[in-house]
């Protein structure tokens, strides 16, 4: 998983369409009073809470320290915990899993999804909207390309995010024990806020890409990267990431 340290207030404010999207992937999951549900991934809270005032019973995951300070400061009504989700475990089971704009931070998925199956009750359902194949592809290629011709291709890191096809993921689902009923494939440009949406994109979900370089170099790939995706990603005045989102809902079996 590549390393990402979250700047929550930019989180809330600038990017907050992440989890304004994630209300209709709750549709999907369909909370039912009474339920205990398992939201992992939780960010700073705001669709657990959704989650919460249907009438179920949540928890919160995130691996984030941060975003689970910033989720307790704003629902202190709902339990929240800084857990890995490849590794973690709760005393009981759970009636159903949710996961929004998460899984694809988590390079070991067969890890991560059995625990998620280990987690639910018989015929638990597990709902997830995640970045699917070709997801944010301009900009990733955008900032690599700028990388190599500045001479730091070695820089690049091994390990980014992880963007699966219809069929990779469904088949690493059924490999944790879990029947894939329904699925949704399909690109979703996504509007950045400001002339400066695109940077600010980039500075709060490309850091991998420059953790081990100095700020003068994270500055100066950043910049020459936003003037290459001026070509593909922005129009009428308005930036755009290339957003192709990956939405399954599977039964454990």
């Amino acid at each position: 998983m590549p390393e990402l340290k979250w700047n929550t207030e930019l989180y809330n404010l600038q990017h907050n369409f992440v989890y304004k999207f994630g209300e209709n992937v709750i549709e999907w999951l369909d909370p039912q009073v009474g339920e205990k549900i398992l939201d992992i991934g939780c960010g700073t809270g705001q669709l657990a809470d959704i989650i919460h005032h249907s009438g179920a019973v949540v928890t919160g995951i995130d691996a984030s320290p941060e975003m689970i300070k910033k989720a307790r400061e704003n629902y202190d009504d709902i339990e929240f915990f800084v857990k890995d989700a490849t590794d973690f475990c709760f005393d009981e089971k759970f009636d159903a899993a949710f996961s929004n704009a998460a899984l694809h931070w988590i390079s070991n998925q067969k890890e991560a999804l059995q625990c998620i199956s280990n987690s639910l009750k018989e015929h638990g359902r597990f709902v997830f909207e995640m970045g699917g194949k070709h997801n944010i592809e301009n900009i990733h290629c955008a900032i690599r390309s700028v990388m190599m011709e500045e001479g730091l291709e070695g820089k690049i890191p091994n390990e980014s995010n992880y963007f699966p096809s219809v069929a990779e993921q469904c088949e690493l689902l059924e490999s944790a024990g879990f029947t894939v009923s329904d699925v949704m494939y399909f690109k979703r440009p996504t509007k950045l806020e400001g002339e400066d949406g695109m940077k600010l994109w980039i500075g709060q979900f490309c850091g991998f890409f420059f953790k081990d370089l100095p700020n003068e170099s994270r500055e100066n790939i950043t910049t020459k990267a936003v003037q290459r995706l001026k070509n593909t990603n922005y129009a009428d005045g308005q930036w755009n990431a290339d957003y192709v989102r990956l939405r399954i809902k599977a039964i454990k079996e």
